[in-house]
């Protein structure tokens, strides 16, 4: 089955990845919270120390974070997930941000052949 990373475990997030583990989903999660990691590597998530660490591997990212400027930091420069993703990666990031902070992660996704 695919792998997946989900990055974010708030209030929406920690639910939402959640019900990937019981629908049978392989799970890696990352949070800046600890103890969110913890509750599902407990569940059967494999935890991740970094962003980074979590989306090795996967063919599917999924985040949901607090604000624009969390979501344009994860992905964005050179340090940025996309910059490690390899094309063909799907990203769905599900977190309430600016329409203009989605629209410039997406078109440097789309640059690098990334979904």
């Amino acid at each position: 089955m695919t792998q997946i990373a989900f990055i974010g475990l708030g209030h929406m997030g920690l639910p939402m990845a959640r019900n990937l583990l019981k629908a049978g989903y392989p799970l890696k999660v990352f949070d800046l919270v600890r103890s969110a990691v913890d509750e599902l590597a407990g569940e059967g998530a494999l935890a991740a120390d970094s962003a980074a660490e979590a989306v090795d591997q996967a063919k599917v990212v999924i985040s949901m974070l607090p604000a624009s400027r969390h979501v344009e930091g994860l992905y964005l420069g050179d340090a940025g997930l996309l910059a490690q993703l390899p094309a063909g990666t799907l990203v769905l990031e599900c977190s309430t941000i600016a329409p203009e902070s989605a629209r410039k992660v997406h078109a440097a996704a789309r640059e690098l052949g990334i979904a």
